[in-house]
């Protein structure tokens, strides 16, 4: 057994991080320096979900499946987002939705059967972190998580799950596509809104799975409610960040925007160390996110993350 080490699993902050969609620049400013005043004071005013950051379960929905208030962030145990971790690696193309077949492959290329998630934090890896920069390629058509791998994750009782995409669902689960009061039906790289691209690459069937209107058109009232019932119960609209609201609903806690040198320890298991801001009422807060692994345990052959968006 070698020493414990430490590897970041955070993407650097700054003023010019890339950020979702329609999320404000972040504002950074000095308020004294070191010339003038002896000491060098910074001031910062940004969305608190930009870069890495975890979501509380009052970010996303008014009530929990046990009928009580959503919980803002200072209502969360202090240890939600830490704890005796494993990194699967997914295999999930461009725009692909992950599902349980996508997990339960990981779980067996990481040597771990998915009864042992029990009480753990999951850390994906899809690769996404390594597009992380200010693109439609990281934002629009990243792969991504939808109702099935969250009913996956509360199946299975883990305790935090922490992914390396924009979001903890799919972008056309997200108000990029057709869904939420905010919905934006982006702009794809063709000129056309991404959920007509979707279509026309996948099919209707396929998109269905984002759109409610779509999927009930297709598959009935009866389909849907089969497969999204449970969100609509508790007053959420199925298609719309329904991983999102399967784990918080239930107490399982996510972080998005995983990256550093998240490579290192793909496969791995370790000790993830992970602490919001104690934001009284708050609905998520930046963090940064620390692998504690065993220094023989870790992928050799990676070499350190450099960051090459903002000009670096």
């Amino acid at each position: 057994m070698g020493k414990k080490v430490y590897v970041d699993l955070t993407h650097p902050f700054s003023a010019d991080i890339p950020r979702w969609p329609y999320f404000v620049k972040p504002v950074i400013d000095s308020m004294h320096s070191l010339a003038k005043g002896g000491v060098l004071t910074q001031r910062i005013d940004c969305v608190q979900h930009t870069g890495t950051h975890c979501d509380a379960p009052r970010h996303v929905m008014e009530t929990e499946f046990n009928g009580k208030r959503a919980r803002y962030t200072h209502e969360m145990p202090v240890d939600a987002y830490m704890g005796d971790a494993v990194c699967l690696e997914i295999k999930a193309g461009r725009w692909e939705l992950i599902t349980a077949a996508h997990l339960e492959d990981a779980c067996k290329r990481a040597n771990i059967k998915p009864e042992e998630l029990e009480g753990m934090v999951v850390c994906l890896n899809t690769g996404m972190h390594r597009k992380f920069d200010d693109s439609k390629e990281y934002y629009h058509y990243s792969c991504g998580t939808g109702v099935e791998a969250g009913k996956w994750f509360v199946k299975y009782k883990v305790k935090c799950v922490a992914m390396d995409m924009q979001a903890l669902d799919h972008p056309l689960h997200t108000a990029m596509g057709n869904n939420g009061a905010t919905r934006l039906n982006l702009l794809g790289a063709s000129g056309k809104p991404i959920t007509e691209e979707y279509k026309e690459q996948f099919g209707e069937e396929a998109y269905a799975e984002f759109d409610k209107d779509e999927y009930i058109r297709i598959h009935g009232k009866e389909a849907y409610d089969a497969k999204f019932g449970d969100l609509e119960e508790i007053g959420c609209w199925g298609t719309w960040e329904p991983c999102h609201k399967e784990m918080l609903g239930h107490g399982i806690v996510g972080v998005e925007n995983l990256g550093g040198d998240l490579d290192k320890v793909s496969g791995k298991r370790f000790r993830f160390l992970c602490l919001p801001i104690r934001w009284y009422m708050g609905d998520g807060s930046m963090v940064r996110c620390v692998a504690e692994i065993d220094e023989d345990n870790v992928n050799k052959d990676v070499a350190d993350r450099v960051y090459t968006y903002g000009g670096f």
